[in-house]
């Protein structure tokens, strides 16, 4: 993703759908906003910068190019999104029980995000990137992790049965979370 030209800065400011009246927003900065219900708003070309999206709503909302930095979106529910040009990256954020079910999200980046009981059930992840990512009890079951890089994050399990896993690259350290359904034994 190419780095967005930013226009506009928003700082220290709470947003809600029914009470914005604006519901674009193209080429602007949020930093140490909190969004509780962005439905219906469009973010083209945005960047946030600890910003807390923690359990808000997103019917409909959009996100094309957009990049999150040290955030906090604990909950979210991206597949209430629209798939319509979905693109974001997410760098140092939190996004401990949110969801991304069903995600077409190809060549999608985590850059060291904590990712704890994240859903990715039948999600499209091939080509993806996880670096350094805490992935504990994130659901991996019916997804597409073809070319997927997981080499340097952690705590991951991964049902190789139902997922595609053709190419992906995962750590030797991460070996017990591929075999975790066998009820084998590993010992170092």
């Amino acid at each position: 993703m190419r780095k967005p030209e930013l226009h506009h800065k928003l700082s220290n400011q709470e947003f809600h759908s029914g009470k914005n009246t604006e519901m674009e927003y193209e080429n602007t900065a949020f930093v140490n906003c909190t969004f509780t219900d962005v439905s219906g708003i469009r973010f083209t070309e945005c960047f946030f910068d600890t910003c807390n999206f923690s359990n808000c709503r997103s019917d409909s909302s959009s996100f094309q190019e957009c990049e999150f930095k040290g955030s906090k979106l604990a909950g979210m529910h991206f597949e209430n999104c629209s798939p319509l040009l979905f693109e974001v990256e997410f760098e140092q954020c939190i996004l401990n029980n949110s969801s991304f079910y069903g995600m077409k999200l190809k060549k999608m980046r985590f850059d060291h995000c904590k990712l704890n009981e994240t859903d990715f059930t039948k999600t499209d992840l091939s080509q993806a990137i996880f670096n350094d990512c805490d992935l504990m009890n994130a659901k991996f079951e019916n997804s597409n992790l073809n070319q997927a890089d997981f080499a340097s994050s952690y705590n991951y399990t991964v049902d190789i049965n139902s997922c595609n896993v053709k190419k992906a690259k995962f750590s030797l350290q991460g070996l017990p979370g591929l075999l975790n359904g066998y009820g084998i034994e590993i010992i170092q």
